[in-house]
């Protein structure tokens, strides 16, 4: 038996992103941002947020935190921190189902909603 090749996270857009929780899926959102930057802009409600800087503080819960047989959207700022996280997710933690937020949560400033501040 051939083990599958880890893949890198697909790529989802702003207004797909939207369009998706419009129609209810239960999508399981990861914030990767520092604790600051949620401050200065965040999409509400139920993202989970896991910064990068703490990793140790909730690593080796990651099984417990998130749900491997549902869809995970990671984002940061601009997309790549998050990509970086996506990654980890499929590579180390077994993870198949990984979307990162392509231009993160600052797109989702310009293409979906403006009172969604930027930074």
């Amino acid at each position: 038996m051939n083990p599958s090749k880890p893949h890198p996270p697909s790529s989802l857009r702003a207004q797909e992103l939207q369009a998706r929780l419009a129609r209810g899926e239960a999508l399981q959102l990861v914030d990767v941002r520092e604790d600051a930057e949620l401050v200065q802009a965040n999409l509400g409600e139920g993202v989970i947020h896991l910064p990068l800087s703490r990793s140790q503080e909730w690593m080796s819960q990651i099984g417990l935190l998130l749900d491997r047989d549902r869809e995970v959207v990671v984002f940061c700022h601009a997309g790549i921190r998050s990509w970086q996280f996506g990654c980890w997710l499929i590579e180390t933690q077994g993870f198949d189902q990984v979307w990162n937020l392509q231009g993160g949560i600052d797109a989702c400033s310009v293409e979906v909603d403006r009172s969604v501040a930027r930074y």
